[in-house]
């Protein structure tokens, strides 16, 4: 029972006590609860983020099932792996929309369609927190893209704001999430942290939304402002503008008792509440085979001439397997939060190999360098210091900024990219002055130019075989984010004979920047049309061809967005010559958002993976054999040109602004209103399974209509339903599986609040007769009814 707070013990809780972690007052009976971030899975709230945690899709991937009980399970999942972690709350989901293809964390996103988005945002809440775990849903509002994030100024009408960009969030709190957190950006001229009219008025107002709102890690500028717009609690801690500067706000007269108060109290009600009982973790085997299942559900097949797929492994002699993403997947996006995976994890060619290979012959070529921007950095670590690893860095952490004197600790990592945030723990090299040492040994597999490669957000450098052939230089003046660059680098030429070894050391100076990034790479000499040609040579030489393309985890980054839509030149080239190869070719893109397709016309079939997570390779096999179906719908819409997306311009003006002058009209809505049809629209795609639609009637909850699988194996179908006024409008959906040769009578149900627009009164209601399309995707033409709405029960949202 919590007792009545004093002023300063209502001030302290208003400002976190340690970068994951919010402050006790015992005596009260508050404790602290801690936090990690998401969405994907558990990011380690260790300073260098290597805890090992299970993976699973994107969120756009989960949007693409649309399965709302998937959606919930996987929250499940990711709760449960929270509390094997003692972790107490966890910052997801991601509740922001995918208005532009360009945005740079678009994978994170559910969906263009804040409907969509919101459903899913819901059932993930619920399944995450039916674990004891508390959910602190994001980016509260309009943090939609990543250019100048901290400061650019969404510029947004009251109608779009309501009806889009704040629907997600408001199911999230009819979902009754634990916490919210206020985006970088601002809204109409106010920092999200000073957005009155959004965190008091609507939010904790109008929804009567009981929990806590917090900042976005340093996302606070001012006391009394931050706290009287209605934040309640700044992150991360040590306090820079709450905490015991509430209380001084309050002595001076510009900010009232009460407000910090009733901060306090829902931080405090916050805290009882997630770190209750919690629930038991899944088994391996039960984890294993959800996030393969999820992993099959988000994956949308566009496109199957002559039934392609599903591949029959006795009428083929040979498969060929070509592309970068085959070898080496693109299982996440770049995001602080990325997850740290098991090393062993399965790659595509090893699952279709293992699938197919026993009645036909499988092969393999890359076609292209499957690390275009950053390349692997494959070494020996310099010293053995007893951990018994063989391949990476070892990595030495010194006090002094020079690397000098003996390091304080010493451990060894095998990957091409480190990140630290600024705060993590009170060790010494951690803070500004501290450095460290990355040293190993690479030796050539063959003579010629290899290409050194270095990248960091500070100061750093390079030094092969002792001599100095790169360095970096501070962050740019302001910029104490210390924004990652993913992978951005520079390089430098060494020739090298084969079986050459040389050391390689990176030195890295920590500064003041809130995340530390050190990132380098060694790419081998190799000719691209070498191996180009032997893509063409396997292509001509199989019976059916998987062309597996796609991105890296530094495709799609947290702090940056795209400049186009369009695939690397390379793997472009590469679509172009297997496909002129063999007429047979199956494009796979493992690519986290909508992207340009225009290369499909050439291809047989073209299935979309997204990032699937860790169950990406069996998945992917047991889904082209038509072991399991691609269960997917298009969650976003893949334009025919990059002018036609509503939203697709990203930069800020002068004065950084950035008009939504798309307005409600976001994604499938703007091109179908200007007239126009997309590639791809919004739930388009099929499986392998057909299905057939009859008897569509009104109820008094929404629209029935029976649906039958024609088909002799089992699948699922997706029923979607829009209203066309005043823009075409996604209004409900149901997904249902049925076996073969089955029916089921489907109900869709219909909140009466999907026939209201925000005016000067408020939300209004569409009058008399309104009608309602059943449609397979956002531009068909369906079967349309007419429902009167003042039949349809009151729903919130």
């Amino acid at each position: 029972m919590m007792t009545t707070l004093s002023l300063d013990q209502a001030a302290l809780l208003t400002a976190g006590a340690a970068m994951w972690a919010t402050p006790a007052v015992p005596e009260a009976g508050i404790p602290s609860f801690t936090m990690s971030d998401g969405p994907m899975g558990i990011a380690s709230g260790k300073v260098d983020e290597r805890d090992v945690a299970r993976l699973s899709p994107c969120a756009t991937a989960l949007g693409a099932s649309w399965d709302v009980d998937l959606a919930r399970r996987i929250g499940t999942l990711v709760g449960q792996e929270a509390v094997g972690r003692g972790i107490d709350m966890v910052l997801a989901p991601n509740l922001n929309l995918a208005r532009s293809p360009l945005a740079g964390r678009a994978f994170e996103y559910f969906s263009e369609d804040p409907l969509l988005a919101g459903v899913f945002g819901a059932a993930w809440i619920g399944g995450l927190q039916s674990t004891g775990t508390g959910s602190c849903a994001k980016h509260l509002v309009c943090n939609d893209s990543e250019t100048a994030r901290d400061t650019v100024n969404a510029m947004v009408d009251e109608r779009t704001l309501r009806e889009v960009y704040l629907l997600p969030f408001e199911f999230a709190a009819s979902a009754g999430c634990a916490g919210m957190l206020a985006a970088y950006n601002r809204v109409n001229g106010n920092y999200c942290a000073e957005q009155h009219h959004i965190l008091t008025e609507v939010v904790k107002g109008e929804w009567g939304y009981q929990g806590v709102i917090m900042s976005d890690w340093f996302g606070t500028h001012s006391t009394a402002p931050t706290l009287a717009a209605g934040l309640d609690l700044e992150m991360p801690g040590p306090a820079r503008f709450l905490g015991a500067k509430a209380a001084t706000a309050v002595a001076d007269g510009t900010l009232g008792e009460a407000r910090v108060q009733d901060a306090a109290s829902r931080v405090a009600h916050a805290a009882q509440r997630v770190t209750g009982a919690k629930s038991q973790p899944l088994g391996e085997a039960e984890i294993t085979a959800l996030l393969e299942e999820a992993a099959a559900a988000g994956m949308v097949l566009l496109k199957n001439e002559a039934a392609l797929l599903p591949l029959d492994p006795k009428a083929i002699r040979t498969l060929a397997v070509i592309g970068p993403n085959a070898a080496a997947p693109c299982f996440q996006g770049g995001t602080f939060a990325k997850i740290s995976v098991r090393p062993d994890l399965a790659s595509p060619i090893d699952a279709i190999r293992a699938r197919f290979g026993a009645q036909c012959e499988v092969l393999f070529e890359p076609g292209v360098d499957p690390a275009p921007r950053l390349p692997h950095m494959p070494v020996v670590p310099a010293h053995d210091i007893g951990d018994g690893c063989t391949s990476g860095m070892t990595l030495e952490y010194f006090a002094t900024p020079d690397c000098s004197g003996a390091p304080l600790t010493r451990e060894t990592r095998d990957t091409n990219s480190l990140v630290w945030f600024a705060g993590m723990h009170d060790q010494a090299p951690f803070a500004v002055g501290g450095s460290i040492r990355a040293s190993g040994r690479f030796t050539a597999a063959k003579a010629g130019t290899h290409r050194f490669h270095l990248g960091a957000t500070g100061v750093s450098r390079l030094l092969v075989d002792g001599r100095e052939v790169l360095t970096t230089t501070e962050c740019p003046p302001g910029d104490t984010m210390g924004v990652l660059k993913a992978g951005d680098s520079e390089s430098a030429p060494i020739d090298l004979i084969e079986g050459q070894t040389v050391s390689v050391v990176a030195e890295f100076t920590f500064t003041g920047a809130r995340v530390h990034g050190l990132w380098y790479g060694i790419r081998t000499p190799g000719s691209g049309e070498e191996l180009l040609a032997a893509a063409e040579a396997a292509a001509r030489a199989a019976d059916a061809v998987v062309l597996i393309v796609g991105e890296t985890s530094d495709s799609s980054v947290e702090s940056k967005d795209r400049p186009d839509t369009r695939l690397a030149a390379s793997q472009l080239e590469l679509i172009a010559r297997v496909t002129a190869a063999n007429p047979r070719v199956a494009v796979v893109t493992n690519i986290g958002h909508a992207y340009d397709a225009s290369w499909e016309d050439a291809a047989a079939a073209h299935l979309a993976t997204w990032y699937p997570g860790e169950g990406f390779a069996a998945a992917l096999a047991a889904v082209l054999a038509g072991d399991r179906e691609p269960g997917g719908r298009m969650p976003v819409t893949i334009a025919r040109a990059e002018a036609d997306y509503p939203g697709y311009d990203l930069q800020p003006g002068a004065d950084g602004s950035l008009p939504y002058s798309d307005g409600t009209r976001i994604g499938y809505r703007g091109i179908i209103a200007a007239g126009k049809t997309a590639r791809h629209t919004l739930g388009a795609g099929k499986g392998y399974a057909r299905f057939e639609w009859s008897h569509p009637e009104v109820t008094a909850e929404g629209v029935t209509l029976t649906v039958t699988n024609l088909s002799c194996r089992p699948g699922a179908d997706i029923v979607q339903v829009y209203r066309d006024t005043p823009e075409p409008t996604l209004i409900g959906f149901a997904k249902v599986h049925l076996e073969a040769g089955c029916a089921a009578l489907v109900t869709i149900p219909l909140a009466r609040r999907r026939f209201m627009t925000w005016g000067a009164q408020g939300w209004q209601q569409l009058s008399g007769a309104t009608r309602v399309r059943i449609a397979r995707h956002a531009e068909d033409a369906g079967t349309t009814l007419d429902i009167v709405v003042e039949t349809l029960e009151l729903h919130a949202p």
